[in-house]
């Protein structure tokens, strides 16, 4: 699992502000379907969001944990019901500051 300096987390952050959510996590949680699919949108846009619903039981924390390890991503932040991920591309698009 990669590391990021407090700097890049604020860079990508900045960048999440203008993203709108791509994914809506509801009542039946983290199936595997959309594990494959918020895998598959992280290898085409490094970073995303995802909208977790209020019909959905579980901790917005621990879904944002769990997804995270399960893409291999870095959470980058969780605000109230938003979860923002980062995974850089074998040929990266967003180009971060340096460490």
């Amino acid at each position: 699992m990669m590391k990021i300096t407090t700097k890049q987390r604020a860079f990508l952050r900045s960048i999440a502000m203008t993203t709108d959510p791509i994914f809506q996590v509801g009542k039946s949680s983290l199936t595997p379907e959309l594990t494959n699919a918020i895998d598959e949108a992280l290898a085409a846009r490094e970073l995303i969001k995802i909208s977790v619903l209020k019909n959905c039981d579980d901790d917005v924390h621990s879904i944002a944990e769990a997804v995270s390890e399960r893409t291999r991503s870095v959470l980058v932040q969780v605000v109230g019901k938003k979860i923002t991920l980062y995974r850089p591309a074998k040929e990266p698009k967003i180009e971060l500051p340096r460490a």
